[in-house]
């Protein structure tokens, strides 16, 4: 797998790379890791429905193909995208979804934070509050998009959306559980990470 670093990078012409990688792919193709961040931004996935934005204001909205419904980015979170060609893997979309969940939960052990899954609410969270949201699209048996982790954000905009369309969810990121580690350095955790539970057998 390839791991990319990207850095700060406008999401719709992000979200257009990872469409255009997975139409041209084929077998040979090696699986990728993007880990950026996103100037802000609300992305509503395919099953979001518009009254859960409650007041975006001057923050850009964007309708995207991933699943789930609407969540926040913003600098000061790490996202991960995993461009995998899952039938290679033999990887369901559950088990990628768990492997993600993972992938963050091991982080958060590294800092001494317990991270827990939610039944039903995919993602990870830390005292009923939500650190990290995944969302995923499949085509041609390959995913992309994947899972944005909060490590010193403004939380302030998630106050503005019923985010992943649960109102009233809580969010809170690194920061405010006594990391002090700096974006960069949370997303080389984040890559390494990410490549050990993915390449896990």
């Amino acid at each position: 797998m390839r791991a990319r670093r990207l850095g700060r990078v406008a999401y719709e012409p992000t979200w257009r790379a990872m469409q255009a990688l997975t139409q041209r792919r084929d077998a040979a193709t090696p699986d990728e890791l993007w880990l950026l961040e996103h100037p802000p931004v609300y992305t509503l996935g395919l099953a979001g429905r518009p009254e859960h934005l409650l007041s975006p204001g001057a923050i850009p909205v964007v309708a995207t193909d991933r699943g789930g419904q609407v969540t926040y980015h913003g600098p000061g979170q790490v996202v991960g995208y995993v461009l995998l060609d899952l039938r290679r893997r033999a990887l369901g979309v559950k088990a990628l979804v768990r492997r993600l969940e993972q992938s963050a939960i091991d982080l958060l052990a590294g800092y001494g934070i317990a991270g827990v899954r939610r039944p039903g609410m995919p993602g990870v969270y830390v005292r009923d509050a939500k650190i990290c949201a995944i969302g995923l699209r499949v085509a041609r048996g390959c995913s992309y998009h994947g899972l944005a982790l909060n490590v010193d954000l403004e939380l302030e905009p998630f106050s503005r959306i019923d985010p992943c369309g649960y109102p009233g969810l809580a969010c809170t990121r690194l920061a405010d559980l006594g990391v002090r580690d700096s974006i960069d350095a949370v997303q080389q955790k984040l890559s390494e990470s990410l490549e050990r539970c993915l390449n896990a057998t």
